[in-house]
């Protein structure tokens, strides 16, 4: 659905160039430190902030040549991103009917009433959690087959955390070719949601991989200075000095859990692949 080459956005120093996909039916997702690219990349995609060079397209199509009824397959949902807070939900519904045919005032009145959003209340009165849900219902509202959503669990409690992953998978069950591309701090989010993941540091794409061989293969090794000297390394993609010895990272946990019993052994998570592949040496 959603094809990415060496898109290439200049900051002054910093350097944006990536490539990625999306595939019909797939949830992606994007992960990094702050300022590693992540926000650039959804936007620049959307063409909110124009790159410098590269390709976007989405369905076969050029992205900065979509007709306006190609665009209405997109929702977005964008953290900085917002209303008017003196708005109201119904006045909401009333601009949405009028600027796209595609708004389903049903859908979205339903959805608005199963997240307890009221429809009077001007936004203003609403709480982080609601105003976040707002943000999703929105994109979700004129059925699109793709959403693009850039932090949309942040700053949230766990509670509307959970709604909000639990509405995002709903829309996913209501059509197996539908696809999300995400972006989130936190790593449980995506666990649970996302097929793959790719991991952007300073602007380039440093890492791609299935979720679930994440969450399965890779593991964090911890040893001392003599057993770092005798380890094999053909799998450790990277390495950090710690205070016992070495901390190592690798994508086959299981060749040292077979080859190296007296090591400690950790899983892996989310988190861990982005401290130890973007602060390791």
């Amino acid at each position: 659905m959603v094809k990415v080459d060496n898109l290439v956005k200049n900051y002054g120093d910093f350097k944006l160039d990536v490539s990625l996909e999306i595939p019909d039916g797939t949830v992606t997702g994007i992960v990094g430190k702050n300022g590693a690219g992540k926000s650039t990349t959804i936007k620049s995609i959307l063409g909110l902030v124009k790159p410098d060079g590269g390709h976007v397209s989405i369905n076969g199509k050029e992205a900065s040549k979509l007709s306006g009824k190609d665009k209405e397959e997109i929702g977005v949902a964008l953290s900085d991103s917002g209303f008017s807070t003196f708005l109201s939900v119904k006045d909401i519904i009333a601009i949405f009917k009028k600027m796209y045919p595609s708004f389903n005032e049903e859908l979205f009145r339903k959805n608005c009433s199963s997240q307890k959003l009221s429809l009077d209340k001007p936004i203003k009165e609403f709480s982080t959690g609601m105003r976040a849900k707002l943000r999703v219902l929105v994109a979700m509202s004129h059925n699109a087959q793709l959403l693009i959503m850039d932090e949309p669990t942040a700053g949230l409690d766990v509670e509307a955390r959970n709604d909000i992953l639990d509405l995002l998978r709903n829309y996913l069950l209501e059509d197996e070719k539908r696809s999300i591309l995400i972006t989130s701090h936190i790593s449980s989010d995506l666990e649970g949601l996302c097929d793959d993941i790719y991991l952007i540091h300073d602007g380039k794409i440093v890492l791609h991989e299935d979720t679930d061989a994440i969450l399965s293969n890779y593991g964090v090794l911890k040893v001392d200075e003599a057993a770092y000297e005798k380890l094999d390394k053909s799998y450790i993609l990277s390495t950090k000095k710690d205070h016992f010895g070495y901390t190592c990272f690798t994508n086959e946990k299981q060749f040292y859990v077979e080859n190296n019993p007296d090591i400690v052994i950790e899983n892996s998570d989310i988190d861990n692949l982005i401290l130890m592949m973007t602060g390791g040496n």
